[in-house]
């Protein structure tokens, strides 16, 4: 019988664009439990920045409020969750569109919800107005086709 490996972590932190790259750093080394590549880790740690970066620039505006993550390994599936108990989002599909922004004037506006969903294996996002906003990431880590280290011990050791 196959164990199937499970864990799972919750951060919250203030809304300060300080704290994003905390959030970042955080989640990518709970993600490390499953031996991503460099371009996986990439991935999550861009699409993490996107999501808190949306929570404080759209979520909270000009207030401070706390940024709730949990995060879960079930096998080799990373599943996050990152809310905010902000303004909401009027209309969901509106706003994944590429280039669709409320704040016109900040750079790289209207792409966050494009890049989490283009680094990701899904995204799904739940919003009401008023009460805030979840989106819930999943990624693949795809370590089977990799080498185990006891894979390169052998091929080390080969003669």
């Amino acid at each position: 019988m196959i164990e199937q490996f499970e864990n799972e972590m919750n951060l919250e932190f203030v809304s300060k664009a300080s704290n994003e790259a905390f959030a970042r750093i955080t989640v990518a080394a709970f993600a490390s439990q499953l031996d991503p590549t460099i371009e996986e880790l990439a991935d999550i740690k861009t699409a993490i920045s996107e999501a808190v970066t949306n929570c404080i620039i759209h979520g909270y505006e000009n207030r401070q409020g706390i940024i709730k993550i949990s995060a879960k390994i079930i096998e080799n599936k990373l599943i996050i969750q990152i809310s905010d108990n902000g303004n909401g989002i009027e209309n969901i599909d509106v706003a994944k569109e590429p280039l669709y922004t409320t704040k016109p004037n900040l750079e790289r506006s209207g792409m966050g919800f494009t890049i989490m969903e283009s680094f990701m294996d899904s995204m799904k996002i739940e919003s009401i107005v008023g009460l805030g906003t979840k989106v819930t990431l999943t990624k693949l880590i795809n370590n089977e086709e990799r080498p185990s280290n006891e894979d390169f011990q052998k091929i080390l050791t080969k003669e």
